[in-house]
């Protein structure tokens, strides 16, 4: 009787302990800075806000200021970009890191970290994306076509969009939405959609140790989803890289990843890392590109204005007779605008990718202790009233009004990241959104659906408060601009074929 009162008690007892000792070290660490640590509100782990977070952490940094402090997470929060740029680009030898996580851990900044992503800027430099041109015409102008004879199911035409992209480019092959890959592409990234909201482990990044302790363990239930998007990973890793690497060997077609795995002549740490920027591609692509361009479709269904100016530039610079190209992009200012200003209001993924401290550090008076969480709230950074009039509207103009114009550096782009953990694939990324951006303003209208009293349909423009930012669905209408739109649209998949 005893001995089974005993185990409870002993683990009871050791997690106090932990509890008193992580205490401890913290406190006499920042003992050794006179400085405070930056204002904030007081939570407890596993209370952070789940709800749209990054309304609340803009309001909370109206109360406290440029720098808001959680002490029990040990996380802080930047809402505004010039502070992002401070400590994660212009400090990123202590910034470059990413917190722990049981289901992301090669995402830690390390050495195996660095050679992966060199292998990755390898193929996603500028000078190196028009290799993937002609999947990205081929996958959205078959978009095109998707929106244009089954518009009710715009939702799924976008995510099939930025799946198909990825896949032809990287594998050289074809996905479609009913593919197993792509389900469990799908699967994979809704579980670290899951995995990466902020304090969505608070117990193993409060106590480590937790990590080498059995599924059963009181507190170690996040093993079992841990193991299951593991296995699910497996299978996007491999089974693509499989199919690529068969199709070049038997002379079915080539591939950035066939090819890369034939140069590598099997050694198994570059296997490894070709491997893995398929997956990530995947994984970092799909959702963004599809919350992007879902945004847009969004926007110009509740703009007509913007939709109609749009158009005009299209149809002045491009003519009528042909689809935009990439080559185009130069001589579209008011496009570009759209494109900008998608990015702003709507960025994939508000809070973006939080980064960790490395080490203990100071910022205009205050203290930030090593093993940060620090979260850049893009969505806040992006509605600076100091910096963006009017910043909850959908305004392009604002970018041509600007001294600096619309053609800006892509670094500009918060939703991209910041300092060395800045989105490696984003030139590839902006050309996937820019191109499905022009080539449905110069073919399509977009607007709200009707009623069977001929009544407009409202667009409560709502929006998920996920890790990832998507519309809400709603009805709209999509038709062909003009006859001869249509017949644009059915010549490019016809040549196509």
């Amino acid at each position: 009787m005893l001995r089974g009162l005993a185990a409870p008690a002993l683990i009871s007892l050791g997690v106090v302990a932990a509890v008193l000792a992580f205490k401890l070290i913290f406190s006499r660490r920042h003992e050794a800075s006179a400085l405070p640590y930056p204002p904030g509100p007081n939570l407890a782990p596993g209370t952070m806000p789940t709800f749209d977070p990054w309304a609340q952490y803009q309001k909370w940094g109206k109360e406290y200021g440029e720098l808001v402090y959680i002490r029990e997470t040990n996380t802080l929060i930047l809402n505004h970009s010039h502070v992002a740029i401070d400590l994660l680009e212009r400090r990123a030898r202590i910034y470059s890191d990413r917190p722990g996580s049981p289901l992301l851990d090669l995402w830690r900044y390390s050495p195996a970290w660095r050679y992966h992503r060199k292998i990755f800027q390898q193929s996603f430099r500028q000078a190196a994306v028009p290799r993937f041109f002609p999947a990205q015409y081929s996958k959205i102008h078959e978009f095109l076509y998707d929106l244009m004879t089954a518009p009710e199911n715009f939702m799924q035409h976008t995510m099939t969009l930025s799946q198909r992209v990825i896949y032809t480019s990287m594998y050289g092959f074809d996905v479609g939405p009913e593919d197993p890959l792509a389900r469990k592409t799908a699967e994979v990234m809704e579980l670290i959609g899951e995995s990466l909201v902020v304090d969505a482990f608070p117990l193993p990044r409060r106590f480590p140790w937790l990590m080498s302790m059995p599924s059963w363990f009181p507190g170690c239930g996040f093993k079992k989803k841990a193991e299951e998007c593991r296995s699910i990973l497996e299978e996007v890793d491999s089974i693509p890289y499989d199919m690529a690497v068969n199709n070049i060997k038997n002379g079915l077609g080539t591939s950035l990843i066939a090819e890369l795995a034939i140069r590598s002549k099997g050694t198994p740490k570059e296997i490894e890392a070709i491997k893995s920027m398929g997956t990530v591609s995947l994984l970092a692509a799909a959702d963004t590109a599809t919350s992007s361009i879902g945004s847009f479709l969004l926007c110009m269904c509740l703009d007509p204005e913007v939709q109609r100016k749009g158009q005009e530039e299209l149809d002045r610079v491009v003519g009528r007779d042909r689809l935009p190209t990439f080559e185009d992009r130069p001589s579209l200012p008011y496009v570009e605008a759209i494109y900008r200003e998608t990015m702003r209001l709507h960025p994939p993924v508000p809070l973006g990718l939080s980064h960790n401290s490395i080490e203990d550090d100071t910022y205009c008076g205050y203290f930030i202790p090593k093993g940060c969480e620090v979260v850049p709230n893009v969505w806040a950074m992006n509605r600076d009233p100091d910096l963006y009039y009017e910043p909850d509207k959908f305004i392009p103009e604002r970018y041509i009004e600007s001294e600096k114009g619309p053609f800006r550096h892509i670094n500009e782009i918060h939703a991209y990241g910041f300092g060395r953990r800045v989105c490696a694939g984003r030139h590839m990324g902006e050309n996937t959104i820019w191109l499905a951006i022009a080539s449905v303003l110069a073919t399509l209208t977009l607007g709200k659906a009707k009623d069977e009293n001929g009544n407009e349909i409202d667009i409560p423009g709502e929006f998920t408060n996920g890790f990832y930012r998507h519309p809400k669905p709603y009805k709209s209408s999509i038709v062909p601009r003009t006859p001869l739109a249509r017949d644009l649209i059915l010549a490019a998949i016809s040549t196509k074929d």
